[in-house]
């Protein structure tokens, strides 16, 4: 609260508590004093670009970017924002990894009693900033840490005979890091047997000793909680959250569909009960401190998660040995890592979020040699282009994602790739066709969201396998052709938005879930419906017959949507429905009666 002090350091060791103090200090800024105009929460982390600050922090400003602008321009915009529409402001820069420029940003110089906090593991930056209040975060004392590591795993434990010595022992081994309590304690709540607690200690005391340097060793005690995980397809899944980039929001769905696409979430008869199982799965990482729910992350989709700095660099010290990972996401790469880094034994490779990549390598080199790769994630990079040859010798593969890329052709390798399960392509705006996939014989997942393809793909139809498709969002696409999808008899989700289906085609669905799409008539949505006779519905669908009715917002699972058609009397047969739109039908109450009606829902 002290306007002499303008610009705060707050440095110390990863997995201290920097973020956690910072936290509590600015929701009492935001909810108990009303001496600032505006208090800002900007999470920087390792990969800083200042294209990346000037964006988030303009989204926090209501500061609207065309796009075109220079570095120089956009911090113009925010520091007249700044100076003049809040004379009094806060703004938090959380994890600050290199020095940087405020200067460049477009962040004034703090006057009026407005305030610069930054959090770092580095007392350079504080200085390099000039900050004239720099505080330290140390670990906790041993008492304190004891009390914390009471306060997660319960005080019941002192009732234990020869329990408290061993606990107390383990707690010392955190070296009062608030992370390493926390997640050691998380992984010993609800043990009550002595001698798990003392092979948790021999476990943790043999770590200690293979190490130097206290981060090194709080690495250690995170791997103690990863090992104790025991199940090796939980271990697998928590490692997969290190092929995001760091300090990413996660999306539950998205992690738990790669988790079932990778096959680490055993194989049932019903979809939702795989996500069931995967959300279930979730839940064990985040109570084992694994993962974090930041609240702030919260969507319409759904809950998201996290990995801290420490827990994301320990599970990429495990991907160095086995399984070996190759993870470079989210580091503004813009040529692929060279082809020594490409080893015969990886099995992961991710290169996600890389907005300046560029794929293609020399025509004289020869493309990656990796038979044991089985997860190739290129989601949200540039890719315009990938060379002919690229997949020549990645033969495992199962999982392929190139969604979010201005690609316009995929070559024809894609074809050989017979263990694909999971082929990814949404959101490739770009894409007007995909190769043959009559030999994918195993593939279980086709997302071809939002591309530009004008047709099926070719050999679609051999796909027995397939549980997940989807084609929404393709307006070139205006109607998948009669039988094209009757073979599909595995098929669970079923998305296709405005393109048009056969209502005997998707009735001969048994496997259904999931149906989203639209009929032409309503002698469809009835052949539909009596195809349901004597079998469960759908879980979900949104069916729309006619003509598209622009409704904005659908707030139910079972929705059914009747656009310009002509209804008559006792002729038409809905399922179970909990939202009904009808809008500009023709509603022939009797033979020669005819009025055209808009209803809503």
């Amino acid at each position: 609260m002290n306007d002499e002090v303008r610009k705060i350091g707050v440095w110390g060791m990863g997995g201290v508590g920097k973020t956690s103090i910072m936290k509590h200090i600015n929701n009492r800024l935001l909810k108990e004093t009303h001496k600032f105009d505006v208090v800002i929460w900007i999470t920087v982390s390792k990969e800083m670009s200042l294209a990346k600050l000037q964006k988030d922090l303009a989204s926090k400003l209501d500061v609207k970017f065309s796009g075109n602008e220079c570095e120089t321009t956009r911090a113009g915009m925010l520091f007249e924002t700044l100076s003049f529409k809040f004379s009094r402001f806060v703004i938090i820069l959380d994890d600050v990894w290199e020095k940087v420029s405020f200067e460049q940003v477009g962040i004034p110089e703090s006057s009026n009693g407005s305030k610069l906090v930054l959090t770092t593991r580095s007392l350079d930056v504080c200085r390099h900033v000039g900050c004239n209040r720099v505080i330290q975060i140390k670990p906790l004392a041993e008492e304190e840490a004891w009390n914390l590591f009471l306060e997660i795993v319960g005080g019941n434990i002192l009732n234990i005979p020869g329990l408290e010595p061993v606990a107390k022992s383990i707690t010392k081994h955190c070296a009062g890091l608030p992370l390493g309590v926390i997640v050691v304690a998380a992984c010993m709540k609800g043990l009550d047997d002595l001698f798990e607690w003392r092979n948790a200690l021999k476990e943790l005391s043999l770590a200690r000793q293979s190490v130097n340097g206290l981060e090194d060793e709080v690495i250690q005690q995170l791997r103690f909680s990863y090992d104790r995980l025991k199940d090796q397809k939980l271990q697998h899944c928590f490692l997969n959250c290190a092929l995001y980039p760091a300090d990413f929001a996660i999306r539950e769905i998205d992690l738990v569909h790669l988790w079932i696409a990778e096959g680490l979430v055993e194989e049932m008869n019903s979809r939702q009960a795989e996500y069931d199982k995967g959300c279930a799965i979730m839940n064990r990482l985040i109570n084992n401190c694994l993962l974090e729910v930041p609240t702030e992350t919260e969507t319409e989709n759904g809950r998201c998660v996290k990995m801290h700095d420490l827990v994301r660099d320990m599970a990429l010290h495990i991907t160095c040995g086995t399984p070996r990972f190759l993870v470079k996401a989210g580091m503004r790469l813009t040529e692929p890592p060279d082809l020594q880094e490409w080893r015969k034994d990886l099995e992961k490779v991710s290169l996600m979020e890389n907005w300046g990549l560029q794929l293609p390598y020399p025509l004289e080199i020869s493309p990656p040699k990796c038979p044991m790769l089985t997860t190739l994630l290129f989601s949200g990079c540039n890719i315009q282009s990938i060379p002919e040859g690229f997949f020549k010798h990645m033969h495992g593969l199962k999982i392929l994602d190139l969604s979010a890329n201005p690609i316009k052709n995929l070559p024809d390798s894609i074809a050989n790739l017979k263990n694909l399960t999971a082929l990814l392509l949404r959101h490739c705006r770009s894409l007007e066709k995909v190769p043959s996939l009559s030999k994918l014989k195993v593939l279980k997942e086709l997302n071809l969201e939002a591309t530009r393809i004008k047709e099926i793909p070719c050999g679609m139809e051999n796909l027995l396998k397939l549980k997940y498709l989807n084609l929404n969002g393709i307006g070139d696409l205006h109607e998948i052709p009669d039988r094209a999808l009757s073979k599909l008899s595995c098929l669970q989700d079923l998305i296709v938005g405005e393109t048009l289906i056969s209502g005997e085609d998707v009735g001969g669905l048994k496997k259904l879930e999931i149906l989203k799409g639209r009929f032409y008539e309503l002698h469809n949505l009835n052949a539909y419906v009596q195809a349901l006779h004597g079998r469960e519905e759908p879980l979900e669908y949104i069916i729309r017959v006619g003509e598209r009715g622009w409704v904005e917002q659908i707030n139910t699972r079972k929705y059914i949507e009747l656009c310009g058609c002509n209804i008559y009397t006792n002729q038409i047969i809905l399922p179970h429905v909990e939202e009904l739109y009808i809008k500009e039908c023709n509603l022939n109450c009797s033979e020669g009666n005819t009025t055209k009606r808009r209803y809503g829902k």
